[in-house]
């Protein structure tokens, strides 16, 4: 019997790069089609669901952030992994391709084995959640959450709308449950309301951001969503016990002290 090779698409603007990656998914046995730019990318993309989609970050017309928000936009692609290719190393651009949803990164320059590798990790990761859960690990039909599955589910929409006021309509809609359904299962697990449970998290999403560096706090109020300074710092005080001020204090002395 014939094992059918998986399909990955490519977007890679510099030919030699493109060339070079190119004969290397193919001596590894993948089915590749590569574009030189994002636009016909996308528009085969709409036609064609591949089992993975490498881009390059930097490129003319749409960028390979644009074009994962672009893809993203579509259900269907739900479970492709994306995994991005930069030579930017800037932690605010990396952040915020993770936080879309990015799957993974490879820096230039790479070396054969870690592409290789990468690949082939979040593929078999997509073969397992496949065969587990079926094609959509998020259908109603296909999955019954655990206890860990449905707060690490929560958590990943949180994070997707980190920056807004959670619509808790469609956040229940999304993990196939009512709202009230919702509020119960998360009070059982946590002993929070809905509402505190997605303040805290913000709260702590904050703390993640000012211990990678960041230091301006009207960033972090809207980074977080909360809407208002004092609101923020009301919040961020009643969790930490500390003003936001005074915890980047004692985060940059902690750092001294090292």
């Amino acid at each position: 019997m014939k094992i059918q090779k998986r399909k990955i698409v490519l977007i890679e603007d510099d030919v030699a790069l493109g060339n070079a990656i190119l004969e290397l998914l193919l001596l590894n046995n993948f089915d590749v089609t590569w574009f030189e730019e994002s636009t016909p990318a996308l528009q085969y993309l709409y036609q064609n669901i591949p089992d993975l989609i490498i881009s390059d970050l930097m490129m003319p017309v749409m960028n390979g952030e644009e074009l994962y928000l672009n893809i993203r936009k579509n259900r269907k692609f739900n479970t492709v992994p994306f995994i991005i290719i930069t030579a930017n190393i800037d932690d605010e651009v990396k952040l915020r391709q993770l936080e879309h949803g990015v799957n993974d990164y490879i820096m230039k320059p790479f070396k054969v084995k870690e592409l290789i590798f990468k690949v082939n990790n979040v593929l078999e990761l997509r073969k397992n959640i496949e065969k587990n859960f079926g094609i959509d690990p998020f259908s109603k039909v296909t999955i019954k959450l655990s206890e860990k599955d449905f707060l690490t589910s929560l958590n990943e929409l949180l994070l997707k709308g980190i920056k807004t006021r959670p619509d808790l309509d469609e956040l229940s809609k999304k993990l196939f449950i009512s709202k009230s359904t919702l509020d119960k299962r998360i009070r059982k697990l946590t002993n929070k309301n809905i509402s505190q449970y997605i303040r805290e998290f913000k709260i702590q999403y904050a703390m993640k951001l000012i211990k990678l560096g960041e230091r301006n706090i009207q960033f972090l109020v809207d980074e977080t969503g909360f809407g208002s300074f004092s609101y923020f710092s009301t919040s961020f005080k009643a969790y930490s016990e500390m003003s936001p001020r005074d915890y980047i204090k004692s985060i940059q002395a902690s750092e001294l002290e090292k």
